[in-house]
């Protein structure tokens, strides 16, 4: 087929790892985002790309820079570089593709460095003995453009009940899917930890992984002095890990352009098909809390748009930071969770940079794809409380039709929802729920309720016999009073 010479085409991806002896050894989050943008320049055969580029695009990370861009585009001799920053979202890295191939399409840009790094780690070992650590002043500034859209993840009410962050949200979903499949809590938790040791598996094989090292399900599922558990069924090895120094890179351009900077054929990998879309900005309204119609929307959708079934998808990862977000993702996309859903380990194991991990994902699904020639891969990110959604389906084959994308959030926001009944107070049916560990033990349960209105209310218990009940006995769908200090009893 004749290539047109708009159509967009990935052709560099670098990763890099660090954990230095020596703390003064470390880079900063600037330079490792330079180190992985070089590398994904030789990657692709030509280090001319880095000067070349129309824009440079940043995923949002734990560091002071208001424009790392232009810091990059200095250093490269890219001047004339459009810079932008993401606002927070793992989802961020995929937009950013999803986005760069429509600017790419439309004769917007020609030549852009997708980048992301975290050096957590670092700071917090340098901060533990005592010293500071130092990131480049850039003084004021700001970049071109602001890339994706900021979103409330909690309500006050949500956060005063005990809902304010991943590791409460995510668990209480699980025990949701838990309830779906009909499972004893035994049996849920032995599905869970299987497929956590599948992910495992992956990231010992990844040298990009922070964590290489080999764990058992067994090993995954039982608290430890190691692996203490966090919120119920969740111990730490089921839980994101951003306690790292990562960063990874891409270099996307037209095909025109590729051809002008001579990128071996061998190195292209076109995306076929991208979307994007967000369920409710708040769990309180949430219809099911065991699905995602964003999911199922707008990953369905990609696959219409590159014109791919789930079946023919050879190399998957779906977003992985907790188990919940899997399950939830390939029920929705109609994947089994008995192939491999994961090319790097995941976000426990080969690690969770804040909003990059994505980046990670497409980098090594990019080496995948060039080894096997033909094949389809997909990249699923996730924002928030499987919040913010984006896709995007890979081939070293261009796809027929030209890169398609579409925001699916219309379709989306035609859903059913639920409302909140944030000051009821009376009889409810629980819904979903966790016990929330502290080093010592169970601190706190934390329920996702319903009113025979169908609305929903969010209660907690610190009871040390109901918290040591629902994680031995299954009380989704007990019924259960909600007090006025809106904690839960049942009778």
């Amino acid at each position: 087929m004749t290539l047109d010479p708009r159509t967009p085409v990935l052709v560099g991806a670098g990763q890099f790892i660090q954990r230095p002896e020596n703390l003064d050894d470390a880079l900063e989050a600037i330079d490792c985002m330079a180190e992985v943008l070089e590398r994904a320049a030789d990657d692709a055969g030509a280090r001319t790309l880095l000067g070349d580029a129309t824009a440079i695009r940043v995923v949002r990370g734990a560091w002071p820079y208001p424009d790392p861009g232009r810091l990059l585009a200095e250093r490269f001799g890219a001047n004339s570089a459009v810079t932008g920053l993401t606002t927070n979202g793992g989802n961020s890295p995929q937009s950013l593709v999803n986005r760069t191939a429509v600017d790419i399409v439309g004769g917007v840009h020609d030549v852009v460095l997708i980048v992301g790094a975290e050096t957590i780690w670092t700071r917090r070992r340098i901060r533990r003995e005592g010293g500071a650590y130092h990131y480049t002043d850039q003084g004021d500034g700001a970049p071109d453009e602001i890339l994706g859209v900021d979103v409330a993840m909690s309500s006050d009410i949500e956060s005063e009940r005990g809902f304010e962050a991943p590791v409460n949200f995510y668990p209480t979903f699980d025990s949701a899917v838990r309830a779906r499949r009909g499972e004893s809590i035994d049996e849920h938790r032995d599905r869970v930890s299987a497929l956590w040791h599948r992910f495992n598996e992956v990231a010992v094989r990844n040298p990009f992984a922070w964590n290489r090292t080999p764990m058992t399900a067994a090993e995954i599922r039982e608290p430890s002095a190691a692996n203490r558990m966090v919120g119920f069924p969740y111990t730490k090895a089921m839980n994101s890990n951003w306690d790292l120094d990562q960063a990874a890179g891409l270099i996307m351009c037209s095909a025109s352009a590729a051809e002008r900077h001579r990128v071996p054929r061998d190195r292209w990998v076109f995306p076929l098909g991208g979307t994007d879309g967000r369920d409710t900005d708040l769990v309180s309204h949430r219809w099911d809390l065991s699905e995602s119609p964003a999911i199922r929307i707008a990953g369905r959708r990609a696959f219409e748009l590159a014109g791919i079934g789930p079946d023919e998808i050879a190399h998957v990862d779906l977003y992985s930071c907790f188990p919940s977000a899997v399950q939830i993702g390939a029920s929705e996309l109609g994947l089994g969770e008995d192939r491999q859903l994961t090319v790097t380990g995941g976000l426990t194991f080969a690690g969770g940079p804040l909003n990059n991990y994505v980046t990670h994902s497409i980098a090594t699904m990019a080496g995948l794809l060039r080894a096997d020639a033909g094949s389809v891969g997909l990249c699923s990110a996730n924002g928030g409380y499987v919040t913010k959604h984006a896709f995007g389906l890979y081939s070293t084959e261009p796809p027929e039709a030209g890169f398609r994308h579409e925001n699916s959030q219309d379709a989306i926001d035609a859903q059913p929802r639920r409302e909140l009944a944030a000051d009821y107070t009376g009889p409810v049916t629980i819904e979903a729920y966790t016990v929330m560990h502290g080093r010592d033990g169970p601190e706190r349960a934390l329920f996702a309720c319903l009113l025979t209105d169908g609305r929903r209310q969010w209660a907690d218990t610190t009871d040390p016999a109901l918290m040591e009940a629902v994680m031995s006995t299954e009380h989704i769908g007990v019924a259960a009073e909600v007090t006025p200090e809106f904690a839960l009893e049942v009778s």
